[in-house]
């Protein structure tokens, strides 16, 4: 991955779409928003476009439309965020992290689970 830009939070928005989708226009985008928050046509436009110039889509035109696609993996995107929240919110210790979000959460078997086969995984690594 390229230097990484953090997206703002209607960027990821507009950014998670995508993933699911593919490719898409701005009123696609712009319609699965809307689904869970409304947003005009054009702020979405605008993002998207903003969007292109940090290089954080691509654009292609087909016909009249223009068909966004996103340049940046989901996966890449999820552990660059996690990593800078880890470093400016727990100074880099990841283990508070964990701490604090098994604190305040009930897990489920299905989740302890997960969590010790992640143990054994790691531990298996080393």
């Amino acid at each position: 991955m390229e230097t990484f830009q953090k997206p703002t939070e209607s960027e990821l928005e507009v950014l998670k779409v995508l993933w699911q989708m593919g490719r898409a226009t701005v009123k696609q985008v712009n319609e699965e928003i809307n689904k869970t928050k409304e947003t005009g046509y054009t702020t979405t436009l605008k993002i998207m476009q903003i969007m292109f110039e940090k290089g954080l889509v691509s654009k292609n035109a087909e016909g009249k439309q223009h068909i966004f696609e996103a340049k940046i993996g989901e996966e890449d995107t999820q552990k660059s965020l996690l990593n800078r929240f880890i470093d400016s919110t727990f100074q880099g210790n990841a283990m508070s992290l964990v701490m604090q979000a098994l604190g305040n959460h009930h897990a489920s078997e299905e989740e302890l689970s997960e969590l010790k086969k992640l143990i054994q995984q790691l531990e298996q690594d080393k």
